[in-house]
């Protein structure tokens, strides 16, 4: 297993960047020009998403960060740059890509209620001169850092070439590489040395029900096996983490 416990690591993330953004107001009429809810916004906050997300965990934690990614050439590129280098984060690895948008998500919020959510994102996958990109700048860095953080979003960046590509490097170079998985497919992750599934994630993945420690156990042996990782591990919500090395381990959350 990482062996971290009392020091600040120096991780890398590489992954699918997002702004979340929530719109706060009120409402107390209808729209005359269709059946829906007038909001009148009072306010709007916004917040680093998707791998931003684990991105501003990690800082929490006193980890040193840093993050290669994929952004558009648009005005939430901006904004996404403005929300990393508030928490210290440098962006010097962030890669533009022409045409290509900048996840933000907007939630309109009123009386503690979301109302709607819109999106304006690119899924597309990332061209091949950004994963060339990425790859040049992973070889030059690689071996700057304690862990690499793959963030799974599905939102394109990290694509099956890509991540393989990717944890062959890290394997080389003695690297442990984590993914937080998307999708159903995890052949894309296959020798890595660990993935974050939750255990629905890891059900699907699986093709099996977690409903007990028996099914748990043959899951996440199953998981191991299937993806050739060094641990397998599988997120339980509030009843803590499943993890299997030589043997299944449960760790269960302080009360």
């Amino acid at each position: 297993m990482i062996d971290l416990i009392g020091k600040s690591p120096k991780i890398l993330v590489i992954g699918d960047l997002m702004i979340d953004q929530y719109l706060w107001g009120s409402c107390d009429r209808i729209s005359p020009e269709a059946p829906v809810q007038v909001i009148n916004v009072d306010g709007d906050t916004s917040s680093l998403g998707g791998a931003g997300n684990v991105i501003n965990n990690l800082k929490a934690l006193e980890a040193k960060v840093e993050v290669i990614s994929v952004i558009g050439e648009c005005i939430e590129t901006k904004e996404l740059i403005k929300l990393l280098k508030d928490i210290n984060v440098d962006t010097q690895y962030l890669i533009t890509q022409k045409e290509r948008v900048t996840s933000k998500k907007s939630r309109v919020i009123a009386a503690n209620q979301q109302v709607i959510r819109y999106d304006r994102e690119s899924t597309e996958e990332i061209s091949n001169i950004s994963k060339i990109a990425i790859l040049k700048i992973f070889k030059t860095i690689i071996n700057d850092y304690d862990v690499i953080l793959l963030s799974d979003y599905g939102k394109g960046l990290l694509t099956f070439e890509l991540t393989q590509s990717l944890i062959k490097i890290a394997n080389e170079n003695h690297k442990k590489l984590l993914v937080d998985p998307k999708g159903l497919d995890y052949s894309k992750y296959k020798d890595a040395y660990l993935l974050t599934p939750n255990k629905k994630e890891a059900g699907e993945a699986t093709h099996s029900v977690i409903n007990d420690n028996a099914s748990l156990s043959l899951a996440i042996k199953k998981l191991k096996k299937q993806c050739n990782l060094e641990v397998s591990l599988i997120t339980l919500s509030e009843q803590g983490v499943a993890v299997f090395d030589l043997s299944l381990i449960h760790i269960s959350e302080p009360t």
